[in-house]
């Protein structure tokens, strides 16, 4: 009680306030007292806010709540062991291993079975506790790798949540916090592009106008202001205008905490629900099911017109796309081959005991046909690439952790090996090639030009005095006032708070000589009639603030061949009221504002308007002194018109100094950069010059938005046509004067387009709400971590810290290098697959056994799972990999160039393998371990081949780091330190395991002579790589190249999931013809269940939580 009477207002009276919505709201505000009275009973005001104290707003966070939905709680480490256990290889190796445990204690007897050695009887149990043990290695592997992968995300999570921030008033000053330090009575500064972090009452509203589709599922904008619609509630976006808003509720007690927190078990519900779907799905025979996860503020469809628009799904990303087509087309292979592996040892057994010896069916032979299953299962386990789930995985964790440190933080994770094949770079100009440190150097005030840098500007001296106070107060009052420039102390620069074309003028009232912050205490944002907030459509702002004489005056200000349409009249010679004919505005564009242009400048004109109630001049509008005017029925059309142009100003924005190298380096890898900027095409074409993207006297084009419009539309439907804009977008370098819908279109027609042979993988920088759509739609999206606001933030794929392009091609280098990294282990590993398939397919045929032993197979298995994988996914990126070619979205996974390198290694094992096979007792003078019979002792000969097959897989490891035809295999051996440890660790862990791994590992002791021949037969792989990097690739041909298509999106083995990226929210279902029984066994014996955490952990990131949340909500609402 002492808590509410200390702010007049309990917990539960604030929460039950905010439940209600327009004129309900604005009833139950005015029964408080109204808004004012409410932040009385907070111990806040308008003007200044919180005082900032900390025992203050630690009894805040204790009585009202703190500012935080606690996150779903992490997976325990048992339930990712209980998922890994899941795996359908691994289940069949345990009943395996089972049995054959079982067998080993009970021997069925056999009338004339000679007795067994004790010591021999007694280590028959060894194998099948070996296999478990291999299999608990291989589940605590994947589970441990799953938790540290979850750990990584949610510290990645909670560093974004870290540095998300908002501007407030605390002791009359705005200032940045953090969201989750925001408390009830907080003043929030709200903003065209923010995301509320919290609800709150609007006080002050300058036409601001919010997106609430992510709470209630209406697509249409809602106006909020005092006397209309005050409550504004967390998670909704601010798409045009700003205001004010009192904090009334946070964290769980906000209207999407209550739900979320509503949801909470629900959530768990939902998500098992669809599992049993999936599950579901897979057994009726369909696939790539889309839950309907809408993601907030989506900008696509609403649910009925999504569900009708089933082409409108995401393509997967273009290495998920092959991957999962290379699983598939492995799986089949390896099931085929373990298969008949286990047919022709039963049947040739079978036949062999039975048919020619006659013998009588015992209980006996049941040991055979569990070692020949087990024989089987571990042929499957080695076939399918088990690995390279988790090689993706580490590959894209560890290059997501490097590249925050190149300014790259990274919200998808597939977003990062896309990157490293794009073809397209679609780049706004503005902050990403240039500095974003804007300054007013020209300016045309009463028909004179000061040019040609800052030190010419004019003084408010040289200025008239009434030209001074329209110039002065034009900018100051007509700009948002968290706009500021600060001079720190240890700095040359000033710092620029806020949006940058306006600190640019506001350092231009300064240099004029005039302090504009006191222009703002004297003209407060209180005093303001309307304002009409900059927006991309209409390019301009304009604020109506009181005239001291009586009326009012209308401040705009813009884009200069905007602004100079809505003027009838020009401010001339000593500040007189000129008239601004066609042909004058025509000879001002000639002569100032082009020139100004061809210097890289942005041209900003500054207008005005009065509506006085007395007699009024040419340039003023007179109105009734009985009736103030209603700028709410005129229309703002009719208000910003007729304008007077007081001064045109030119502002430098430099081009980074890095960024022409950038972009050649980019041009030498194959990207194309294109600039898209809503600035003058002079302006445009001037910064694309010195950046490189154009040349003189080259043949690209540059175009107006209009221009482009007229020539990629039909012209009699005015519908957007492939084929007009496939004449376009191979040439086009510059689109100057764009809205965001150009660069929307653009983007999606470079994507659709098939014109070019590989198809293009399209990235897109993006800093505005508007420019979402587009965001969404590349297949990168980069939002400005800087200048970007939260809904574009929202939209993207990765958040350039910096917003600096140099930062986009540093993400192009880890690109490629998770792409290399991948291609990498996956040449590594498909050559182990091919021998020890091979070589256990023909054991059987052969000798009716298996050379390579179930526990040597996982041990193989093991080295391949885990270590190779880390060691060649964390391989550093070159400058190297810039100077070749993107692959782009059809080149195959498997080039010829590496399926070369696979085959020919592969024949050199296996001739290698059968030679010690067939002719080993010749050559080492040894005991044959051909035909051994069920329960014999391990032999020398056979682990000389296990020990060899190892030697040569792990020199063969040194060979797969080189995957485009290189013949030093050893650059940059020993730049990573974590590859020959690992390496190194894993050559004596083979020693360990020969010498004493005994009965456990199916090994005997090897002498110095045979060792000495393994290491050779290992060596041997990098001088025969020698002779493979030798032959001509145009030998084979691509009818070796492997993974080259993705699989078709109705296929019923594409692994199913919501697209990471989806605009659109859809449920649809694709029919198979017979083929679900194959799918089921596919799907489990090729680890698409691991395929499926791997997917999951692309889209997992930081958003998903929230997509899910904001899913949740909307079938909240909906019910």
């Amino acid at each position: 009680m002492a808590a509410a009477s200390r702010y007049g207002l309990s917990l539960k009276q604030l929460r039950e306030l905010m439940e209600h919505r327009g004129r309900e709201g604005v009833a139950r505000i005015t029964e408080y007292g109204g808004v004012q009275e409410i932040a009385r009973k907070l111990n806040t005001t308008e003007a200044t806010g919180l005082l900032g104290d900390r025992s203050d707003l630690e009894h805040r966070r204790d009585y009202f709540g703190s500012n935080t939905i606690p996150p779903k709680p992490p997976k325990t480490f048992l339930a990712l062991v209980w998922e890994a256990l899941q795996d359908v290889t691994l289940i069949i190796l345990q009943i395996a291993a089972a049995v054959s445990l079982a067998l080993s204690f009970y021997k069925p007897p056999k009338d004339d079975e000679e007795v067994l050695d004790d010591s021999q009887s007694h280590a028959d149990w060894i194998e099948g506790v070996a296999i478990l043990l291999a299999v608990v290695i291989v589940v605590l592997v994947t589970a441990f790798n799953d938790w540290s992968k979850e750990k990584q995300f949610r510290g990645l999570q909670d560093r974004i949540e870290g540095e998300q921030t908002f501007s407030v008033i605390r002791n009359s000053t705005t200032v940045q916090i953090q969201v989750g330090e925001i408390v009830v009575g907080d003043i929030l500064l709200v903003k065209y592009g923010d995301l509320l972090p919290a609800d709150g009452l609007v006080i002050q509203s300058n036409d601001l106008k919010v997106d609430e589709s992510s709470l209630t599922g209406e697509s249409d904008m809602v106006n909020k202001g005092v006397a209309v619609d005050p409550m504004v509630l967390s998670g909704t976006h601010v798409m045009e205008g700003s205001g004010k808003v009192l904090v009334t509720a946070v964290g769980v007690n906000s209207q999407a905490g209550i739900i979320f927190t509503l949801l909470g078990a629900a959530a768990d519900d939902i998500e098992a629900e669809e599992k049993k779907q999936k599950k579901l799905d897979v057994e009726e025979g369909v696939g790539n099911s889309h839950p309907s996860h809408a993601l907030p503020n989506s900008s696509g469809s609403p649910p009925s017109e999504a569900a009708e628009a089933p082409d409108m799904d995401e393509e997967k990303s273009v290495l998920q796309a092959k991957l999962t087509n290379l699983a598939i087309q492995i799986g089949y292979g390896g099931m085929a081959v373990s298969l008949v592996t286990v047919l022709i040892l039963s049947i040739r057994f079978s036949i062999d005991e039975f048919f020619f010896k006659e013998s009588p069916w015992d209980m006996y032979y049941i040991n055979f046909y569990v070692k020949f299953v087990i024989i089987g299962v571990t042929v499957l386990v080695v076939a399918v690439p088990e690995g390279l789930p988790l090689a993706v995985t580490l590959s894209l964790a560890y290059s997501v952790k490097k590249m925050m440190a190149d300014n790259n933080l990274v919200r998808h994770l597939d977003a990062c090996e896309t990157m490293g094949n794009a073809t397209t770079i679609c780049s706004d100009k503005t902050g990403t090639l240039t500095t974003n440190r804007m300054t007013v150097v020209q300016a045309y005030i009463c028909n004179h030009h000061y040019k040609p840098d800052r030190n010419c500007l004019p003084k408010i001296r040289d200025l008239p005095s009434q030209v001074g106070i329209l110039v002065t107060q034009g900018i100051s009052v007509n700009s948002s006032y968290s706009s500021d420039v600060k001079q720190e102390s240890g700095t040359s620069l000033p710092v620029q708070i806020g949006n940058k074309t306006e600190c640019a003028l506001l350092g231009f009232v300064l240099d004029l000589g005039v302090d504009y912050r006191q222009l703002r205490r004297e003209m407060p944002d209180t005093r303001f009639k309307k304002v009409y907030t900059f927006n991309s459509a209409r390019k301009s702002m304009s604020t109506i603030v009181p005239i001291e004489s009586g009326g009012y005056r209308v401040y705009t200000k813009g884009a200069s061949e905007i602004i100079m349409k809505k003027c009838s009249f020009l401010l001339g010679d000593g500040g007189k009221v000129e008239s601004f004919t066609t042909a004058h505005q025509d000879r001002l564009v000639s002569t100032v504002i082009e020139p100004m242009a061809k210097d890289g400048l942005r041209t900003i004109s500054i207008a005005y308007r009065d509506f006085v109630p007395g007699k009024a001049d040419k340039n003023q509008v007179h109105y009734d002194p009985g009736t103030e005017p209603n700028f709410e029925t005129m229309g703002e059309d009719n208000v910003i018109a007729n304008m007077t142009c007081i001064c045109i100003v030119g502002i430098e924005d430099p081009v980074r100094d890095e960024v022409p190298g950038a972009i050649k380096k980019c041009q030498r890898a194959g990207i194309t950069v294109r600039m898209v900027t809503g600035d003058n095409i002079n302006t445009a074409r001037a910064i694309a010059t010195k950046c490189g993207i154009i040349k003189p006297g080259d043949n690209y084009l540059v175009l107006e938005g209009k221009e482009f419009n007229k020539r990629i539309r039909d012209p009699h439907t005015n519908e957007v046509r492939q084929d007009l804009l496939d004449k376009v977008w191979p040439r086009l370098r510059v689109l100057a004067r764009s809205q965001p819908v150009d660069k929307y279109t653009l983007v999606k027609g470079i994507i659709d387009s098939n014109i070019s042979s590989g198809r293009e993988v399209v990235a897109v920088t993006g800093d505005g709400t508007n420019d979402a759509p587009a965001l969404k739609k590349a297949d990168v999206g980069f939002a400005m971590g800087i200048a970007g606001t939260d809904v574009a933030k929202e939209a993207s794929d990765i958040i350039l810290t910096d917003d600096n392009f140099t930062s986009i091609v540093k993400a192009v280098m880890w690109g490629r290098n998770v792409y290399d990294s991948i291609s990498k282990f996956l040449q590594f590993q498909l050559t182990v697959n091919v021998v020890a398939v091979v070589v256990a397919f023909v054991g059987a045929c052969a000798i009716q056994d298996s050379p390579l032993k179930a526990v040597q197979m996982l041990w193989v298995n093991l080295i391949m799972d885990t270590l190779a994988s880390l060691a060649l996914a964390t391989e550093l990126p070159t400058p190297d990999l810039l100077q070749r070619k993107p692959y782009g979205r059809t080149s195959p996974l498997i080039s010829a160039t590496m399926a070369k390198n696979i085959l020919g290694q592969a024949i050199y094992q296996l001739v290698i393998v059968f030679g010690i096979m067939f002719f080993g007792e010749h050559l080492f003078d040894i005991d044959s371990g051909r035909y051994a019979d069920l329960r014999a002792p391990p032999s020398v000969h056979f682990t000389i081949i296990f020990n060899a097959f190892v030697m040569m897989t792990l020199f063969n490891e040194i060979n797969a780091r080189k995957i485009h035809g290189q013949r030093n295999v050893f650059t940059g051996f020993f730049s990573n330190p974590i590859y020959y440890v690992i390496w190194i660790v894993t050559f004596i862990s083979q020693i360990v395991i020969i010498q004493w791994g005994g009965q456990a590992f199916s090994t005997a002791k090897l002498n110095v002579e045979q060792w000495v021949w393994c290491i050779l037969f290992g060596v041997g792989t990098l001088v025969w790589q020698q002779v493979i990097t030798t032959i001509p690739i145009g030998s084979f041909g691509k009818s070796m190249e492997l993974g080259s298509n993705p699989p078709d999106m109705s296929s019923p083995c594409v692994v199913e999931g919501d697209s990471y990226n989806n605009s659109f929210s859809t449920h649809h279902h694709h029919p198979v013809v017979g083929r679900s029984g194959q799918i089921l066994w596919i799907r489990g014996l090729t680890r698409l269940q691991t395929q499926l955490r791997v997917i999951r952990a692309f889209k997992s990131t930081l958003e998903d939580m929230e997509e899910k949340r904001s899913g949740l909500l909307k079938l909240f609402v909906m019910e």
